[in-house]
């Protein structure tokens, strides 16, 4: 399965906004687009907006936590950010919340 994932920056922040199934089939390419991304804005925020997934599975989640310890090494950081309450809900369930800020809007 693949995911689309656009990239634009908001406020002068990288935004990286992921449509699509986040599971086993999609990490790869969902660690390669972040990746892509953290190598060419090093040093800055990143916000990874999950609102258009339909599906966010803990392999995935892995997959965030990565790529949040490489925008840290690199001098940046990595938040989420999620309008879904369900799936916030489920962010703190897992304790994902402790690891990497999620956030409900963009301000």
């Amino acid at each position: 399965m693949t995911i689309h994932t656009t990239v634009s920056s908001v406020g002068g922040t990288t935004v990286v906004a992921i449509d699509g199934v986040l599971d086993l089939s999609s990490v790869g390419q969902l660690h390669n687009d972040l990746s892509n991304v953290i190598r060419r804005h090093p040093g800055e925020p990143l916000l990874v907006d999950l609102d258009a997934t339909s599906a966010v599975d803990d392999t995935a989640l892995g997959v965030l936590l990565g790529a949040a310890a490489s925008a840290r090494e690199s001098g940046g950081d990595l938040q989420v950010v999620c309008t879904r309450e369900a799936l916030r809900a489920r962010l703190e369930r897992t304790r994902f919340d402790r690891a990497i800020d999620v956030r409900a809007t963009f301000s």
